[in-house]
């Protein structure tokens, strides 16, 4: 069968790619063809266009852009029309993709939803269009069914989290190894995990990297998107003691004994790495109180939000500032607070369910094709 994929971010090029990995292993004769990324590419698919052209984060920023993203919808457009897919497989980057989902399901293609829109946190009437467009949806937080099913009356499959499989799956690297290959000091690691976006790692980088001279006894490493370039973050690190690693988020992780982390899929990644993490996020002014206004959320970030309490501290805006992170940061450092941290951790990962969410979207999808 022939499937078009479409991912707009770089979480949705990691569980994109799994999904593509496990679709393949299910139909030998799989062409796919994608909006996405890397890992997508090596996956198997045929890259249309990079999710780095496509990242426009924040109302302001979008209406700035919008002739470019105008564009991109009438391209992708053709170019699904010139593919005769069997299948429109959408991933998250709700903007984008449920216009092509309303173009799309006019014209008989199925149309299926892996990731949902947050439209539990704003523009909850996305949920008309929803039932309109999509043929199927596959949710990956617990309480998305309960809101979809009970709230809304359209049926969802919840599959469980695909961060468990990506990061069960990797292999393992010690400490030691770890230290030696990225030619590191024996000190305890700190990550910076700034974001994905250009626009996000502008408006984060700087500051995180303001508490460098406040912990001597530590040495921070940045954890380098895969869609940016290196020289981008050089203008921030200057002649800092700091150390810059790309593509190896996952092996930072795993090394790290706590990380500043911009809101996002990264700060669930870090919590299933059993680090403890400060939240962070400073958007443009007028996106920042656009959002404020509409948003009907108590957190921000996935952890609090799947457990429903402040389980991670969350420094947003004004609060995001250097004495408020300094303080944090001394916090989750210290052994009660990583001990209580962790055990909610725990509790957190018993919320998102077992293993094998790409496999189960997968057999999902292509039995929903079969019919």
């Amino acid at each position: 069968m022939k499937y078009y994929i479409i991912a707009g971010e770089a979480s949705g090029d990691l569980h994109a790619a799994n999904l593509i990995k496990a679709l393949k292993q299910k139909d030998a004769s799989a062409q796919i063809r994608a909006w996405g990324g890397d890992l997508m590419q090596e996956a198997g698919a045929t890259l249309v266009k990079h999710y780095r052209e496509l990242a426009f984060m924040g109302f302001w920023e979008v209406i700035t852009n919008l002739k470019t993203i105008l564009n991109n919808i009438a391209f992708c457009k053709k170019d699904i029309d010139e593919f005769q897919p069997d299948a429109l497989i959408f991933i998250d980057y709700p903007g984008f993709n449920m216009r092509i989902a309303k173009w799309a399901k006019p014209r008989g293609i199925p149309t299926h939803y892996y990731i949902s829109p947050q439209i539990w946190a704003w523009k909850e009437n996305r949920i008309n269009a929803i039932k309109r467009d999509v043929d199927e949806m596959y949710v990956i937080l617990p309480f998305e069914k309960e809101f979809y099913e009970e709230k809304h009356k359209f049926p969802v499959h919840f599959v469980g989290h695909p961060l468990l499989d990506a990061i069960q799956n990797r292999a393992s690297v010690s400490v030691e190894a770890f230290q030696k290959q990225h030619q590191l000091s024996e000190l305890p690691i700190i990550a910076l995990l700034p974001g994905s976006r250009k626009q996000e790692i502008t408006k984060m980088l700087e500051l995180m990297l303001k508490m460098t001279p406040h912990f001597p006894n530590y040495q921070f490493v940045i954890a380098g998107a895969p869609g940016q370039e290196d020289e981008f973050y050089q203008k921030f690190i200057g002649n800092q003691k700091v150390n810059f690693i790309k593509n190896k988020t996952y092996d930072l992780l795993s090394v790290a004994q706590a990380a500043l982390v911009t809101s996002g899929t990264a700060t669930l990644e870090t919590a299933l790495f059993n680090v403890p993490e400060v939240v962070c996020y400073k958007g443009n002014l007028i996106s920042y109180h656009i959002a404020k206004r509409i948003v009907k959320l108590n957190y921000i970030s996935l952890v609090n939000l799947i457990m429903d309490r402040e389980v991670v501290k969350e420094l947003i805006q004004d609060e995001f500032n250097e004495k408020q992170l300094q303080l944090e940061l001394e916090k989750i450092l210290s052994t009660e607070k990583r001990t209580e941290i962790l055990a909610d951790y725990q509790l957190l990962k018993k919320k998102l369910g077992g293993q094998g969410a790409s496999e189960k979207t997968a057999s999902l999808l292509l039995k929903s094709l079969k019919k």
